[in-house]
């Protein structure tokens, strides 16, 4: 790796971090680097002065990327995790994990101790725990040597005074027991048990031995034992004190890890008060040298840097199997002199790397790992890192495997799952995230983590509450959890179990809800009273009209074009909120709508926020209608006055089938429809309270539409609540690659170097600036950087018609650049233009941005999005956090969960009234829905549904995703949470062709799993309440009063005979099972659930 670390070393900045990395007592603030070059440049640095490393993250995903780096970049170094300890009684079951835990702990501080140049990595939870000072724990620690005169008993009492535990046999770390004169130990800091043999008071010998064997391996002289945990326990040092003036210590993102130790301090003040605060922890480090790495130039408290180190960075595209973008950027690298690398894996993968680039005709040189990097040519080295990089300054560009082939993907499942099931899966929950349980309140998720009970490993989801309870639920329950949305930056307070702290936040939300209950009966009872128009069901003309669309359309499509027939065709007026993404194809599903009504004999408004895209619609609809008989016009301030009367006059006598307008057509005095049936809102995000009131009179008795791909929250809202219905298009058209997001420091050098892209391949830009009385001079600044392009300006201050002419030229591909404010953000369709640079993104608000990257994007095409902000601003937190959901959200389908990410940024607040906003942080916004629905039902005087049954299988067999076979947490509730949604045998049968196509064949526990699934799929239908072998009978138990229909209870005798009795208690029955039958247990019951279902036949 040292061609990878000579090309930073010649970038100004990284050098500079090289030459003060190894200086005491000093401080660091390094911006502007992200991602893997952060890692690479850390491990640069270390790597040309070894030296105790603590590297300090905000989670566990960093952390993880962090060690992935690490450890690919310096093989010869040793990275180890700093483990989190639990307060738990270390005499309670289960405490062999925390003892494992303590002793890293303990030995990692040892190695610290001695200077060793190790690399520690800490999540901030683990970072800030107070523990012993450096003179205590060296005090604390124990030495032996030979003929030492240490009495045997004191030597027991030192060891239980360590924290070792007292065993019959030593097997672990942390043990020790005792043999009338011989006293084995297995020290944390030592690799193998010590046995220590005694002559009266005398150390007599001692020795290494085997722990599995029991036999010697060799004598030593002296032994050193570390303490695994303070005497007292209450230790009052910071980790990072033990580095000293040889150390460095590096934090990861400071403003976040500032905004994890809040939320600690929020979620659970007991727990807090045990761990450091932010200035505690950076004065702990400052014997040596701290760095604090941010992406964007952020003031930190208690940091004032003697060096500030600003580097110069773009992220390298991902160029995702897209080869011919490959070539010609390798070709403009080589071109502008750049130097390029590329991390090819291994040594196989580097030669056919090679072989690739041959063939583009362009020169490489393959790198042994030592050599610097050739000039003009392309240098492939063996090597691995998670992402590459494009340093302007030092005009390099390193490229890794990943960028050049592209992750693994995740395959859509074909889900046909209700609106309901649709909008549960945008709540992925990952580790780290609150949740809320039915029963007992607000945790914080942790993980999945397997547990042996009785002999049988079984996967639990472990959730952290207040004080230092914990909650296991099995994973089969999983859907008593659901994610935790509540105001945005507000850490909740983690509930204690077993307390009314629960039981009091959901009687408070109770009462709220109900007068919101009120207001939402009413809506409905208008919704039900009102009477539509039941359009006439599909005709040919209708089939032949949607045959005419050229593409193909995505099952989304066709399913939300479905419910949106089956609501015009019945007499309930229709209320349908369709969200899907910029370019999913919700026109076509809007215009499919119109025709139906249109050929009714009803006219169709369609309605927009921007005149320009108004223009823009008209296009489109008179080009799909051209040949078919609707008449569609449009009225907006594009037309003069006189053509509008005449629209107008035409639309009153019904000579107009659909008419496209912005919010003036809702003006009745105007404008005045002959005999209107349906209203299309689009871009429904856009429209103020009042317009919104406005379109409700306007359109009672209408069927409505409304189109969005970043609803609102409180639009959405209403769908979750089910005050509307919700289609929703999650899958992108055919073809479709996500779009490249950048979140980067404006520099002119990004700017050519994405402007020239574009332009090489033949496409056009859009770049948004939002000051209308500068973007003259932005413009001239646009033409020094690239003088050759063609850049067009646009703003709200233009009057309409140059506005108009300055879009269609663009439109047209006669300008390269369109210089213009946030008024694209509902615009044009332009299928050309690719790239688009966003200056001072932080101004802008969470959906006006994912709607500017949806300008891009919409052909084939790899697109790329620049979000800007000025170089060493400082940030306000939201703005951050805004550009951070951005990122994480590149996805082709994101629109709703931005919508889902600003309810949690802007709080649910406004939602229903700001008064409900301290009810939803409450509970949690789930919750709050959930309760309002109860109540709505309620006042209905409709009987809540009986909650469905949850059968419980408790059968003695290993059932769960093994650690070999999803390593991954993310992955592993995931899959949890898929098989807990199973409610068909074909569900389960297209879940293991995906885990097949995933993970690989699976393991017998993996089958076990997908077994009991089957066996709970069929036992739901006969309502069994649980499944359980308990010796050597399985009992079935059922509801109170309930019975087996006799059929099954049949087929059971056929097949069971007098084994099949009544269960002792309760409703169900007991069948005695063989030897057998019971070694093969799983067999048994799918067999004995089948006989029950009539599945299978004796």
């Amino acid at each position: 790796m040292n061609t990878l670390f000579s090309l930073l070393r010649d970038d100004p900045a990284l050098r500079q971090l090289t030459e003060v990395f190894a200086q005491p007592a000093a401080q660091t603030m390094l911006h502007g680097a992200a991602g893997a070059l952060k890692h690479a440049a850390v491990a640069a640095a270390y790597d040309a002065a070894p030296r105790p490393l603590a590297i300090v993250t905000a989670g566990r995903d960093a952390l993880r990327a962090w060690q992935e780096d690490l450890t690919a970049l310096l093989p010869e170094a040793d990275v180890y995790e700093l483990p989190e300890l639990d307060r738990i009684d270390f005499a309670a079951p289960g405490a062999a994990k925390g003892l494992e835990r303590s002793a890293q702990r303990m030995n990692i501080m040892a190695r610290l101790l001695r200077h060793e140049p190790i690399i520690v990595l800490a999540d901030i939870g683990a970072a800030a725990q107070k523990g012993l000072s450096t003179t205590e724990f060296s005090r604390a620690a124990l030495s032996l040597r030979l003929g030492q005169d240490l009495p045997r008993e004191t030597l027991m009492q030192r060891l239980s005074a360590l924290g070792y535990e007292h065993v019959p046999e030593v097997e672990n770390v942390g043990q020790f027991s005792v043999r009338g004169g011989i006293v084995d130990v297995f020290p944390i800091n030592a690799l193998s048990p010590i046995r220590v043999e005694f002559f009266d008071t005398e150390i007599d010998s001692m020795r290494e031995y085997d722990p599995l064997t029991k036999r010697s391996i060799k004598n030593i002289g002296t032994a050193s034992i570390m303490p695994l945990r303070a005497a007292d326990d209450n230790g009052e040092a910071c980790f990072l004190s033990y580095l000293g003036a040889a150390g460095t210590s590096v934090f990861d993102e400071p403003s976040r890890l500032m905004a994890a130790l809040e939320d600690g301090v929020r979620e659970d003040a007991v727990r807090a008060a045990r761990c450091f605060s932010w200035a505690e922890m950076t004065a702990a480090g400052t014997e040596g040298h701290e760095v604090f790495i941010s992406l964007m130039n952020r003031a930190v408290p208690t940091c004032t840097p003697q060096t500030l180190i600003g580097v110069q960075m773009v992220p390298m595209t991902a160029f995702q199997r897209q080869f011919s973008l490959l070539e010609s950027e390798l070709h403009r690298y080589l071109g502008e002199g750049m130097r390029v690398l590329i991390l090819a894996g291994g040594a196989e993968q580097a030669a056919r790397m090679r072989e690739m680039l041959t063939l583009w005709k362009l020169p490489t040189v393959i790198s042994r790992g030592a050599d610097a990097p050739a000039e003009h040519a392309v240098t492939i080295s063996p090597g691995t890192l998670r992402a590459g990089f494009e340093l302007s300054a030092s005009r390099t560009a390193v490229l890794t495997e990943q960028d050049i082939f592209g992750r693994h993907k995740a395959r859509l499942l074909r889900r046909t799952a209700s609106a309901g099931e649709r909008i549960r899966h945008f709540r992925e929950i990952a580790p780290g995230d609150y949740v809320v349980h039915i029963s007992h309140g607000i945790g914080k998720y942790l993980g999945v983590e397997t547990i042996e009970v009785a002999g049988v490993h079984r996967d639990y989801l472990h959730i952290q509450y207040g004080g230092d309870d914990k909650l296991f639920v099995p994973t089969d329950q999983v859907s008593l959890l659901q994610k935790y949305i509540g105001a945005e930056g507000a850490a909740p307070r983690l509930h204690r179990m077993g307390t009314a702290d629960w039981a009091r936040a959901r009687a408070k939300a109770q009462k709220s809800v109900e007068d919101i209950a009120d207001h939402l009966i009413e809506l409905y009872a208008a919704r039900r009273m009102a009477k539509g128009h039941a359009f006439s069901p599909d005709d040919a003309g209708q089939r032949e009209f949607e045959e005419a669309f050229p593409y193909q359309e995505t099952d989304d499509q066709l399913r939300a074009i479905a419910e949106i027939k089956h609501d015009m065709e019945s007499e309930k007026p229709m209320d349908r909120l369709l969200c899907g993404d910029v370019g999913f194809g919700k026109t076509e599903v809007a215009i499919r709508a119109a025709y139906k009504a249109a050929m009714d004999g009803y006219q169709v408004a369609v309605l927009v926020p921007t005149t320009v895209l108004a223009q823009q619609h008209y296009q489109t609809f008179a080009a799909r209608f051209a040949d078919f008989a609707p008449k569609v016009d449009v009225v907006c301030r594009f037309r003069t006055l006189r053509e509008q009367a005449a629209t107008l006059r035409d639309v009153a006598r019904g000579q107009v089938d659909i008419l496209i307008g912005t919010h003036a057509i809702l003006n009745r005095k105007r404008v005045r429809f002959q005999k209107l049936g349906l209203l299309i809102v689009d871009e429904e995000q856009r429209f103020g309270v009042t317009q919104k009131e406005k379109i409700k009179e306007f359109a009672t008795g209408v069927d409505v539409l409304t189109l969005s791909a970043t609803p609102i929250p409180r639009t959405l809202h209403m769908s979750l609540a089910g005050a509307r219905d919700m289609s929703v298009i999650e899958t992108p058209p055919a073809e479709r690659l996500p779009v490249q997001s950048y979140v980067v420091e404006s520099s002119d050098a990004m700017m050519r170097g994405a402007i020239e892209r574009e332009l090489s391949r033949g496409g056009q830009i859009y770049f948004i600036y939002n000051r209308v009385e500068s973007i003259d001079r932005m413009r001239e600044h646009l033409l020094q950087i690239v003088p050759q392009a063609r850049i067009a300006s646009a703003h709200g201050q233009m009057s309409e018609d140059i506005l108009e002419q300055v879009m269609m030229d663009f439109y047209e591909g006669h300008y390269d650049i369109l210089l213009a404010t946030s008024i694209i953000e509902n615009g044009i369709d332009v299928a050309n233009a690719n790239t688009i640079i966003i200056y001072d993104a932080d101004r802008f608000g969470l959906s006006q941005l994912y709607q500017m990257r949806g300008r891009v994007g919409r052909s084939a095409k790899m697109a790329f999005a620049y979000f800007t902000y000025r170089r060493d601003k400082v940030l306000s937190e939201t703005a951050e956090k805004r550009l951070q959901a951005m990122k994480e959200f590149a996805r082709l389908g994101s629109g709703f969960k931005i919508a889902m990410r600003d309810l949690e940024i802007r709080g649910a607040g406004s939602l229903l009234g700001a008064q409900q906003h301290g009810h939803i942080a409450g509970v949690g916004f789930e919750m709050y829905v959930k309760l309002l629905e109860e109540a709505v039902a309620r006042k209905k005087g409709e009987k809540p549904a009986p909650p469905p049954v949850q059968t419980v299988i408790d059968l003695p067999v290993e059932a769960y995703l093994d650690g070999g076979y999803i390593e991954d947490a993310m992955h592993k509730i995931e899959v949890y949470q898929k098989i807990a949604a199973v409610q068909t045998d074909e569900d389960l049968d297209a879940l293991l062709d995906e885990l097949i196509d995933r993970f690989g064949e699976p393991t017998a526990p993996v089958l076990a799993l997908l077994d009991i699934a089957r066996i709970k799929n069929a036992a739901r239908t006969f309502h069994a309440r649980s499944i359980a072998l308990k010796e050597n009978a399985l009992d079935i138990a059922l509801p109170a009063d309930e019975k087996l229909p006799l059929p099954a209870l049949m087929r059971l005798d056929r097949a069971f005979g007098r084994r099949v009795g009544p269960l002792p208690e309760g409703s169900g029955y007991r069948i005695r099972l063989s030897a057998r039958e019971c070694r093969n247990v799983l067999d048994t019951v799918l067999e004995i659930v089948q006989l029950i279902t009539g599945e299978q036949h004796e």
